[in-house]
């Protein structure tokens, strides 16, 4: 007689979520395929008919937390674009300090930027869209007169860089109280900004 198992049929979707749950439970170097099949009570080899190898499923989990931060961009696509450049910046930031564990896959998968040299194994449509919506904000800040720059990708790198720096910062673990870590958001994002402004030229002659 055959038996037959009360479990569901292995999909896609669960392997990743229990993947998600070990990185978010015991940190990125607590993912192994031996320990996720454990905990989905399967062999490991059953893995590979869903997903090729480890670096597959962290791309799939990566995927998910930057489709997250895409929706939340998009909640802010009807703001004005200086306060969509610091709700993009916010956005990622919160990533780090809400989710740091998935912050480290997230950093794994770069954007497709064009000049870049991205190997195709690691660039990520969802990446590549997050990047997107903030580059258009800064080229509508740019076009409107809010900011000065000449080049749209280096304005948007040097506030991802910024955005990433403090990101990073609050992840090593400085125990910051909440409200000092809010200050410095605020101060880098009001710095940075007010270094890009369209000087204003006077109209008064000497």
């Amino acid at each position: 007689m055959i038996q037959r198992s009360d479990r569901p049929p292995l999909q896609r979707e669960a392997i990743v979520a229990a993947a998600r749950a070990l990185i978010c439970e015991g940190g990125l170097e607590a993912l192994s395929l031996r320990r996720l099949a454990e905990r989905l009570g399967v062999t490991a080899p059953a893995l590979y008919a869903h997903v090729r190898d480890k670096t597959d499923l962290l791309r799939a989990v990566a995927e998910g937390e930057f489709a997250a931060l895409v929706a939340a961009y998009a909640e802010v696509e009807d703001r004005e674009p200086l306060d969509r450049m610091r709700a993009h910046a916010r956005a990622y930031i919160a990533v780090a300090r809400d989710e740091p564990e998935m912050f480290r896959v997230m950093v794994l998968f770069p954007p497709e930027l064009g000049p870049a040299d991205v190997p195709d194994d690691a660039e990520l449509p969802a990446a590549t869209a997050a990047f997107a919506l903030a580059a258009g904000a800064v080229e509508e800040a740019a076009a409107g007169g809010a900011i000065a720059t000449d080049d749209v990708l280096l304005t948007t790198l040097t506030f991802f860089a910024a955005a990433h720096g403090v990101a990073t910062v609050l992840g090593l673990g400085f125990g910051l109280p909440p409200d000092l870590e809010d200050q410095m958001i605020d101060e880098m994002l009001d710095r940075l900004i007010a270094g890009y402004r369209t000087p204003v030229v006077s109209s008064v002659r000497l």
